[in-house]
């Protein structure tokens, strides 16, 4: 397994963590490259990688809208059900 997708993956953290130190007007710029590199790593990492981001992404929703549906009011309950 080739494992190159580590390089973008590596400087999408590492600009995250930039980011996070500074508060210049750099820090909006440095965060997209950041983003950008973080998909790229996401595209190039083989299939197993990706297929256990997706389920770990679907076992988190599925908590996270459970978690969310028993905080809901009566009232918004009921509005929901009609």
């Amino acid at each position: 397994m080739a494992l190159f997708f580590l390089v973008p993956l590596c400087t999408a953290l590492l600009t995250g963590y930039l980011v996070k130190q500074s508060t210049d007007e750099i820090a909006y710029i440095a965060g997209v490259f950041g983003f950008i590199c973080f998909v790229l790593s996401l595209v190039l990492a083989p299939w197993q990688i990706q297929l256990l981001m997706l389920i770990v992404v679907l076992i988190s929703t599925n908590k996270l809208l459970s978690k969310n549906d028993y905080q809901l009011p009566n009232s918004t309950e009921n509005e929901r059900r009609q």
